[in-house]
Formats: structure tokens, sequence, C-alpha cells
């Protein structure tokens, strides 16, 4: 009986030695998650450039041109309480102002942000940041209209701006095939345009453009082009687009905010601004 059990005791030991390699080895062949719930950041922070610095650079000092480029910035609620007329100072002269994201997220600093920047002198306009996994683009178009990103001929008021990116709660291209990505983001225009009058500007980067539309080109002939490349140039465009009208050369300018170069003079500022 004493032999037998000893046995059983040594059979017991290989069991669980067994059981527990097998269970290692499995874990070693498991592939590793690409991010834990703790790294997804909370709804309503995103802002423009934020897919940029993840995926597509880092910061740009661009190279200098023969064509005269306007300084201007972007913000959201990570800026919280701008200083306007420090960064008027500088030499920034237009901005625009993030309003809201999908149909869940309006920007507390708004009201600060966009109207200071009015009060300094500068062109401003608003930007939505799409969620096209949420709801609807005619029904984000609808909200960002309500909630600040509405458009006059005041000279000073540019046309809204659709910032569409990399996800940055989930599936970079939200799920969306190309095609499906394609009439999202032209029932958003449509609606857009039929709300204001104003065909909206689209921010995007060329990886991404290209990645989640197929590189879709039947947008260009209408819509201004707000490029974002952190680097000394604007690089290859998205297909159809020969020409940026923006460009978010940076995520850390010299004062608050990202920085951008409008293709032209101030005077070509204000002509987009009246339309």
């Amino acid at each position: 009986m004493l032999v037998h059990g000893s046995g059983s005791a040594r059979g017991r030991r290989f069991a669980v030695t067994g059981i527990l390699l097998a269970a290692f080895s499995l874990a070693a062949t498991l592939p590793a998650q690409a991010s834990s719930a703790a790294d997804i950041p909370p709804r309503g922070s995103a802002h423009m450039g934020m897919g940029v610095l993840e995926h597509d650079g880092r910061h740009g000092t661009p190279v200098p041109g023969d064509a005269t480029q306007t300084e201007g910035v972007d913000v959201s609620s990570h800026q919280g309480n701008v200083a306007w007329s420090t960064l008027w100072n500088s030499g920034v002269r237009w901005a625009y102002v993030k309003a809201t994201e999908g149909t869940y997220y309006t920007n507390p600093y708004f009201a600060q942000q966009y109207n200071g920047s009015y009060n300094v002198g500068m062109i401003r306009g608003a930007y939505h940041f799409a969620t096209p996994d949420t709801t609807s683009g005619a029904a984000q178009a609808n909200y960002f209209v309500d909630h600040g990103g509405g458009w006059s001929r005041d000279g000073k008021t540019l046309p809204g701006a659709l910032d569409i990116e990399w996800n940055p709660y989930g599936a970079t291209c939200y799920g969306k095939t190309q095609s499906q990505m394609v009439t999202w983001i032209r029932d958003f225009l449509n609606t857009y345009k039929a709300r204001t009058g104003r065909d909206a500007v689209i921010y995007t980067a060329t990886s991404w453009w290209t990645q989640c539309t197929g590189n879709y080109g039947g947008f260009a002939a209408n819509n201004p082009l707000w490029i974002a490349r952190y680097a000394s140039t604007v690089g290859t465009l998205p297909a159809g687009w020969g020409y940026y009208t923006m460009w978010q050369y940076t995520s850390s300018g010299p004062t608050v905010g990202d920085h951008n170069k409008f293709n032209g003079a101030l005077d070509r500022v204000r002509a987009l601004a009246n339309g």
C-alpha cells in the first residue's frame, strides 16, 4: 500500500507539471492584445492629429518655400481657455476649434475658444471629429451644425471641417469597408452643404485616407483639403487633390495647439471664409 501511495503521489505531481507546461505553452502561442481597455481614451477626448502622432510622425519643421503661407492653429478642450492675444502676437491669423464629436460630445471650452479667436481678429472655423461607427454621416453633420459648426458670411468664419482620421477608440477604419467609408463621408458632406450652403473642408492624412477609403478622389473637386503630415514637406496628397489648402505640420506649436500653414496669403484665408 505504501509503494502504491508513493506512486500515486508521483503520478499526481507529473500530471500537475504537465498541465502547467501546457498552459505556459498555450499562453506563449496566443497573439498579444493590441491594447487593453485602460489604453483606450474616453469618448469625446479625440482631437485633430491624435492619430497622426500615433501612426504618421511626431513633428514637422516646414522647409521655407516661395509661396506665401499664413500661420494658423487648431485647438480642442485639451487646451482649455486659450490665450488668444498671445497667439495673435506670435503671428497666428486663423484658427479652427473642435465643436463636436459623434452625436454625443460638445467641447466645453468652445465658446471661449471660438469667440476668443474671433475677438482678437482671427478668421476662425469649427471642426467635427468623425466617429463613423456610432451614427450616420448625416446625423453627425446635423449635430455639428446644431452645436457650433454653422457658417455665416461675415468674412471671419471659415466653413466647417470634417476631421476624419484614425479611430482612437477601436478599429482604424471604424469597422467600415472602403466603399462604406466613402458613403459615410459623402452623407456628411452633402448634409453639411444642405444645411449651410458651404462645402466642408476635409482634414485627413494620406496614409489613413488610402487605407480606409481606397484613396478615393471624388471629393477633391469641391472640398478643400487640410492635410496632416508632421514632416518638412506635405508629401504625397490623397488622390484627386492637386494642392492642399491647409497643412497641419506639427502638434507641438510654440504657444498652444497644433500649428498649420494656409497655402496662401491672408487674403486667400478671407476668400475661403467668404465662399
